[in-house]
């Protein structure tokens, strides 16, 4: 599947009004699903046990108070005015920022790292490489760059916000959907709807999670409208109830009644604020999922009917309740309970629909944030599956669908109410929005360039706020707050030693590798047979020659007439346009023909299908043979240990006006007619599996060698391609430490064995792959 030209066309969108519009009625059904049913769980998991609703009324208007100024200072003000403008080229999300600031700082998680990679039109976005303007983030900038410690301090902090979301991604399902089911209590008795609610829920979920791999795309065209049922439901309600029971609620706004509910009920109080913070639970969403819309459409559909609903259907809940203060329910405080009788039913399936809408958003941005990690080289490479060849982003990773489904059943069955499942969500999205306000202080000022100052009340601002429910959540370890830390911690472990295990891998292959003059020693049959067909060489090293393939030589004198030493590489910006898809050089003399080939990827980038990478990199290569003809001066220089000249090559989508490759079988060649292209065939040979033409463009003229190199390319890709992987076992060296030896040797090794291989995204068929073992002591 090619998603790259539909990724660039949808990614610069036209800011039409009709465009915008529709971007903010979508975005309802996959932002805002989660931040939209909080109102279900709000008002019951704060007045579950720290306070009691009194007929003074001072508790129920408090908690009003601190949820609309909660819900006006965090999603509102924070992140619709503040946040959403630190997109990296259209993205968001915790790994957006992390990647934001390591473009500018020169900070890399990734080893492989090239100065051609700094010449990408979406890396020198936004003026990086401008020198900040004040001297403090001069001095910041030049800190992060020196100091290895400030680095992975930097990076530990974006994986502890990306396990956090993981945990939301476990939490937020089973509390939405449990909170929906639980209005089913007003419609049995409670010896009957205990022993309902849990496997109503857990069936829910199961079906939740087994619908995953069919993709979102399919029924995603429901999700807008139920979200947007469900709001206006909550908001009619809510205003009926205000209309009927209390039409002064609206006095409650006011922050003085946040001072007399904390005098009064002082350390209740502030244990409270746990329930209240799960009114923002979502509001994340709003960022992370930047790249499937536009600023304005979210902005708009967050200010015009999310903001309004939410505040609309909290001030009606306390109308109610200010008039109710005797309720024969031992479940008085909730949702349910202040909606009309006749209502109920249908409001209780509106709500679990929504539910299942908030918890499709939540799960879906889980995939995509593993994605993030994976490809920046943070988590263990997982299978992942594009379920829409039109909608760009949506993916499914079956290995972690069935672990969260697993995880998201045992905490429900095990929490069973929802004090517990609120005390452990709450911690989870407070955690990751203060590491958000963390990032974004660095994003103030070494990307905006704004004094420290501003960046200073940002975090003091911001960061008050959200320490005082963080504090309010810890509180409550022993109470369910427990699962997310325990969860964050066990994924934070798994991400850094994969990643420590990576880096060192890829140390002992710079450190290993074969110098060229080796290589040209051996002249241009390189002291082997060379035989027909294309070797591809599997490698993680940008320069150089892979010890793997002095490792194959030594054991088996014998390779391709072509050999292509190919590196598929993650970069940190979310797409790479195709134009500037590959870097190609030779290694050596051209008689040698011998390639390097990068292929560089944005973390948001789908990988291609076999057949077409294959058709793509070899149409590469013979396009940089052109160029290198025809226009030797136009060559980027990339600045190696081996001065290797690198050229920047697109995909054949991508460069019309050049070389073209086209494969037929050989029995339907037909003779082609008049053209104003010069064609370069093959000569015959006995029943060749594919016929492959270049069709050159009659300027600029290439001389003589490049014609033949570009004959020989062809004969070799009829002959086929063999791909020639590297299977190495890391072991660590003698004399290491012993948590050096338990970190490799067992948590690397164990997830090495359990995860993908590096060149898993090739699709790379099974007939034409030769495997070499190895072993790395590193």
């Amino acid at each position: 599947m090619d998603l790259e030209t539909g990724v660039y066309q949808s990614y610069v969108k036209k800011e039409s009004w009709r465009t915008v519009l529709t971007l903010a009625y979508q975005s309802l059904g996959v932002v805002y699903g989660d931040l939209s049913t909080s109102p279900l769980y709000v008002y019951k998991s704060t007045f579950e046990e720290d306070i009691q609703h009194s007929e003074t009324n001072e508790e129920i208007y408090g908690v009003l108070s601190f949820v609309f100024w909660t819900l006006t200072l965090v999603p509102l003000l924070k992140y619709v005015f503040i946040v959403l403008r630190a997109d990296d080229n259209g993205e968001g999300g915790t790994f957006a920022l992390y990647s934001l600031l390591c473009r500018h700082a020169r900070v890399n998680s990734l080893p492989n790292c090239q100065l051609a990679d700094e010449e990408l039109i979406e890396y020198k976005k936004d003026g990086i490489g401008l020198a900040p303007k004040s001297s403090f983030g001069s001095s910041l900038k030049s800190a992060l760059e020196k100091h290895r410690v400030l680095q992975r301090f930097l990076l530990v902090l974006a994986l502890i916000g990306t396990c956090m979301v993981i945990g939301d991604g476990i939490l937020t399902p089973a509390i939405s959907v449990f909170s929906a089911v639980s209005g089913l209590e007003l419609s049995m008795s409670k010896e009957h709807h205990k022993y309902v609610e849990v496997p109503v829920a857990c069936i829910i979920l199961i079906g939740l999670f087994a619908l995953q791999h069919y993709g979102t795309h399919r029924i995603g065209f429901l999700f807008a409208p139920v979200v947007l049922i469900w709001l206006l439901c909550i908001s009619a309600i809510g205003l009926y109830n205000i209309i009927h029971w209390n039409p002064h609620v609206y006095q409650a706004l006011s922050p003085y009644y946040m001072y007399k509910f904390l005098r009064k009920a002082q350390r209740g109080g502030w244990m409270s604020l746990g329930g209240i913070l799960l009114c923002i639970t979502g509001s994340e969403a709003m960022f992370a999922d930047l790249g499937h819309f536009s600023q304005l459409s979210i902005k708009i559909a967050f200010t015009s009917l999310v903001y309004p609903s939410l505040i609309l259907a909290y001030m009606g809940q306390a109308a109610y309740l200010s008039q109710h203060h005797i309720i024969e329910s031992d479940y008085r405080i909730g949702f349910y309970v202040s909606v009309p009788e006749k209502l109920r039913w249908p409001v209780l399936v509106i709500a679990i629909l929504a539910a299942v809408v908030g918890s499709q958003a939540i799960i879906t941005g889980t995939f995509s944030i593993i994605k993030q990690c994976s490809s920046l080289g943070c988590f263990p490479r997982v299978k992942i599956v594009h379920t829409s060849s039109k909608i760009h982003g949506q993916i499914y990773i079956p290995e972690i669908n069935w672990l969260l489904m697993v995880l998201c059943l045992a905490v429900t069955v095990g929490f069973r109410d929802t004090r517990r499942l609120g005390n452990a969500s709450g911690l989870a999205v407070i955690t990751v929005m203060l590491v958000t306000t963390c990032l974004m202080s660095l994003v103030i000022v070494l990307c905006w360039q704004k004094s420290v100052f501003f960046a200073i009340g940002f975090v003091f601002f911001f960061g008050t706020i959200e320490a005082l429910y963080f504090t309010a959540s810890l509180i409550k370890f022993l109470e369910g707050a427990w699962v997310p830390i325990a969860l964050a911690f066990i994924f934070l472990i798994v991400m850094c030693v994969w990643h420590y295990g990576t880096l060192k891998k890829y140390e002992f292959d710079v450190q290993n590798k074969v110098s060229i003059n080796w290589l040209l020693s051996l002249g241009p049959s390189l002291g082997i047979v060379r035989v027909r067909g294309i070797g591809l060489v599997h490698t993680e090293l940008v320069s150089g020659i892979p010890a793997i393939f002095s490792h194959f030589v030594t054991n088996l004198p014998a390779f391709h007439q072509v050999l292509v030493f190919l590196c598929i590489k993650s970069v940190p910006v979310p797409h790479v346009r195709p134009e500037e898809r590959f870097l190609v050089g030779h290694i050596g003399p051209r008689e040698f023909r011998l390639y390097r080939c990068i292929v560089r990827y944005g973390y948001h980038d789908v990988h291609k299908d076999d057949m077409e990478f294959e058709k793509d990199l070899v149409c590469s290569i013979a396009e940089f043979i052109r160029s290198e003809s025809g226009s030797p001066g136009n060559v980027n220089e990339d600045l190696v240990k081996d001065d290797d000249k690198m050229t920047v090559v697109g995909t054949c989508s991508s460069h019309t006006e050049g070389i073209q490759m086209s494969e037929d079988d050989a029995d339907n060649i037909e003779a082609a007619g008049p053209s104003e292209l010069k064609e370069i065939r093959s000569p015959p040979v006995i029943k060749p599996r594919k016929r492959v033409r270049f069709i050159v463009p009659e300027s600029p003229q290439i001389d003589s060698g490049a014609r033949e190199e570009l004959r020989e390319l062809m004969e070799a890709r009829e002959a086929g391609i063999a791909y020639i992987l590297g299977h190495s076992y890391v072991k660590a060296k003698q004399g290491s430490s012993l948590i050096k030896q338990l970190v490799i040797n067992i948590g690397y090794e164990f997830l090495r064995r359990n995860s993908r291989p590096p060149y898993y995204a090739l699709s790379v068929p099974h007939a034409s792959t030769l495997e070499v073992g190895m072993i790395y002591h590193v």
